[in-house]
């Protein structure tokens, strides 16, 4: 594999690593199975670009597009929790519904930014190279949503949207407003995967109205890899677990698609990514029968 193939999976992996951040709130704090994701990534990207379009900042543009995405989860969450309606319906009715909002806001399938400034246009070095420059910057991205996470998820409120996933029948015994916490937990999730669209038409030089397709499993697909790989229950590493599953879950699709000997083509990504969800499943499975098998 090439260098600008390594440095290109590491800058998709990074932006889908704040899609696994969002991911990881939604199913594994809070509990809530959020398929909201296929249409949130898309809604930050169309909200992105076309501010950056028409004039817009690019930074403000992505601030812009982060609180789209967070809206759409607050949507999702309100139809959960206060229109009574099934968790999983409801992200699904969410998700449909933004697809024609998505193409709204664009006004037409796609729309172009090579010629537009970004903010990795703007904050890239003169004497660095873009496809370098790209992941550095979205590193130090990540590495502060994960800071903040991790402090946030320590505070008071933040253990509150924990509890709530955890226990909800216990989170009101103590006082906790589950509704509440359940609306703010979806926003921050979504949040991110706006961030993420976002920053995904910034580095692909356009927004197209199908890109958000297959998002949520890849979300997943960063979460259970990055869980098999570095188990663990304190938040600092489970979060370091999910960005890395990300990194890695990139890495392999880059290296069986430049792995010319095994013969996998673009068309092929769904499949390599069923086969490495599959084989993150069945590690922790393969682990606990080599433990059973050492101390019988």
């Amino acid at each position: 594999m090439s260098l600008f193939s390594l440095f290109g999976a590491l800058e998709v992996g990074l932006i889908f690593g704040l899609v696994a951040l969002g991911v990881f709130i939604s199913f594994r704090l809070l509990r809530f199975p959020d398929l909201t994701v296929d249409g949130s990534f898309p809604l930050g990207g169309a909200v992105c670009a076309v501010l950056i379009a028409n004039g817009t900042d690019p930074f403000l543009a992505t601030l812009i597009a982060a609180a789209a995405g967070a809206l759409a989860g607050m949507v999702t969450a309100v139809l959960n929790v206060h229109l009574r309606i099934m968790d999983l319906l409801a992200s699904i009715l969410m998700m449909i519904a933004l697809y024609s909002i998505n193409l709204r806001i664009m006004g037409r399938p796609n729309i172009p930014l090579i010629m537009e400034p970004t903010m990795f246009s703007i904050l890239q070095p003169e004497w660095l190279s873009d496809y370098v420059a790209r992941p550095l910057i979205l590193l130090v991205v990540v590495i502060a949503a994960k800071i903040l996470l991790d402090m946030y998820f320590a505070t008071r409120q933040g253990l509150a949207i924990r509890a709530t996933g955890s226990n909800p029948r216990m989170a009101r015994s103590q006082g906790v407003n589950t509704g509440a916490m359940v609306i703010l937990g979806m926003a921050i999730s979504n949040a991110l995967v706006g961030l993420a669209g976002a920053m995904f038409v910034q580095t692909q030089g356009g927004a197209d109205i199908s890109m958000g397709i297959g998002t949520i499993v890849i979300g997943l697909a960063a979460v259970i890899i990055g869980e098999s790989i570095i188990p663990a229950r304190r938040i600092f590493y489970l979060t370091l677990a999910v960005v890395f599953g990300a990194v890695i879950y990139r890495f392999f699709i880059a290296l069986a698609l430049n792995s010319d000997f095994i013969g996998l083509q673009a068309q092929d990504l769904n499949l390599i990514t069923a086969v490495l969800v599959v084989i993150a499943l069945v590690i922790p499975l393969i682990k606990q029968r080599l433990t059973r098998r050492r101390y019988s």
